[in-house]
């Protein structure tokens, strides 16, 4: 079985309803389907906890080398919360004010990188729930699949699909969206995704099961609209 991405996945499902359910659901559910563009910033070497001190002392070049060396990291998280250009450089400018006014609690008993993964993951919940509340969400249609060119999946267009499949998570409640992104768009595993959200691994798992179920029913009912 070819792991691929998993907007990719979604993009060659069957286009009868009854099939695409099953198909998505697999999808969701199988860990064979891997992150893009995982932060590979698992260590925190002696130069950068020079900086983090310094930082705390007041040191603006040292704060910006940190924010220099994890400026793209953070980026990549964020973009998986918010598509907009402007509201993505706001959402990356906040996680790195927070981080700053929060660098008093970091002990270095894991990466920075991880540390500010966690202040990310934060800041996009945020904005997410507070989209929810303005009842502000992008539109979504099953039609859109079957503008898509039928072609292998390493020949789409990724960004087109990524959007698809960013809208498509939108219709869901912010806490279902949280943990289906972190699990199969982030790639995390239980432990780590406890670990960004603040919850526990059963809650994750819990809460995994009951969000697979929701996107099931939110594709049943979209479909059966496509086929009125």
């Amino acid at each position: 079985m070819v792991a691929y991405p998993l907007h990719m996945a979604l993009l060659v499902l069957p286009e009868r309803l009854a099939s695409l359910r099953a198909a998505l659901v697999r999808a969701f559910a199988s860990s064979a389907f891997a992150a893009e563009d995982r932060g590979k910033a698992d260590t925190t070497d002696a130069a950068e906890l020079e900086d983090i001190r310094r930082s705390r002392q007041g040191d603006s070049d040292a704060y910006r080398r940190l924010i220099e060396r994890h400026q793209e990291h953070v980026g990549r998280i964020l973009w998986r919360f918010s598509r907009d250009r402007l509201v993505h450089e706001e959402l990356v400018q906040d996680v790195f004010v927070e981080a700053y006014m929060s660098l008093s609690s970091y002990r270095a008993k894991a990466p920075f990188a991880h540390w500010l993964s966690r202040i990310a993951t934060r800041v996009g919940y945020h904005y997410w729930k507070q989209m929810a509340r303005r009842r502000e969400t992008e539109s979504f249609t099953l039609e859109e699949w079957d503008q898509m060119p039928d072609e292998p999946p390493e020949r789409m267009d990724p960004s087109r699909a990524a959007s698809l499949v960013h809208r498509l998570l939108a219709q869901l409640r912010p806490r279902d969206r949280l943990v289906l992104t972190l699990r199969y768009l982030e790639g995390c595993n239980v432990a780590e995704t406890a670990q960004r959200t603040g919850w526990t691994k059963s809650m994750v798992k819990v809460q995994t099961r009951r969000a697979i179920k929701r996107l099931e029913k939110l594709v049943g009912q979209a479909g059966e609209e496509l086929l009125e």
